[in-house]
């Protein structure tokens, strides 16, 4: 029988010959979750043989991951953004620089009280619960167009306790608020992305992908819907792809917004936030 620091060697070098990013990380946490231990158990029990059941648990999550199923689908959840998630392939896995998102949206209710959100397309529910578990006092409702995905939400929303509106509809789904803000990450890629798309991606629905050929044909009538929902002064603040965030910004500015593009961790413009102005 294999030790626990055999079996973690043999798991990142199966994952290392799949290709797969970040072999040795999702090894470790891959066997530490099929047999139920803390991040110190390779460190205090490497030694230790494991059984040959639970060494095959280990074997076939690791060639899920070799076949490129999303780490997290096969842990099931993820920590993001304060908030614990469930995850699945009924919505877009939540990815850390949408984290970013969150932080700008927060920073965009600094000094707002009691706000009125509304997160369009909330997929896992990622954005609307990571706001309202910073924000306890705002109002959050959240959207989306797949019932798959709004089920996943409100299950997301009950493991942590949190109370937010969902409803099913495409984009604004007929709220007319008024809104403080209004933040989504909607797809964004252009369709050419579809052949070159990591094996990962994938697994995710192309509903919460692609969007046309320059990929803003979601966030043209999502702007539109958005404009008569915003409170005076409110905020739309998107997540969009830095090819076309740029784009889409001098539309909003040429459509009267006051829009700028805001960079994402790695200094590329990954965020549009806009402001109506005084006509819309």
């Amino acid at each position: 029988m294999p030790t626990l620091r055999q079996l973690l060697l043999s798991s990142t070098e199966a994952l290392r010959a799949a290709g797969v990013p970040s072999p040795e990380t999702d090894a470790r946490a891959l066997l530490l979750h099929a047999l139920g231990l803390g991040r110190t158990a390779l460190l205090l029990r490497g030694h230790e043989e494991v059984a040959s059941g639970d060494a095959a648990r280990v074997t076939a999550l690791t060639g899920q991951r070799a076949a490129r199923v999303p780490l997290q689908h096969l842990l099931g959840e993820v920590e993001w953004g304060g908030v614990r998630l469930g995850s699945d392939a009924r919505a877009l896995v939540p990815r850390p620089e949408t984290e970013w998102l969150l932080h700008l949206a927060l920073e965009n209710l600094r000094g707002v009280p009691a706000p009125r959100v509304l997160d369009i397309g909330t997929g896992t529910g990622a954005l609307a619960l990571g706001l309202k578990a910073a924000r306890p006092d705002a109002a959050l409702w959240a959207t989306d167009l797949s019932p798959d995905a709004l089920a996943l939400a409100r299950e997301n929303a009950a493991l942590n306790g949190l109370d937010v509106t969902f409803v099913a509809g495409d984009l604004c789904a007929g709220l007319r608020g008024p809104f403080d803000l209004i933040v989504s990450n909607p797809p964004y890629l252009p369709e050419g992305d579809r052949q070159s798309a990591d094996p990962e991606v994938r697994h995710d629905p192309d509903l919460a992908l692609y969007a046309g050929p320059d990929g803003l044909d979601v966030a043209r009538p999502l702007v539109r819907e958005a404009g008569p929902a915003l409170a005076p002064g409110g905020t739309l603040l998107l997540e969009l792809d830095p090819r076309n965030a740029p784009t889409l910004a001098a539309e909003l500015r040429a459509g009267g917004w006051a829009a700028e593009v805001r960079d994402d961790l790695t200094g590329r413009g990954r965020f549009v936030s806009a402001r109506r102005g005084p006509s819309e």
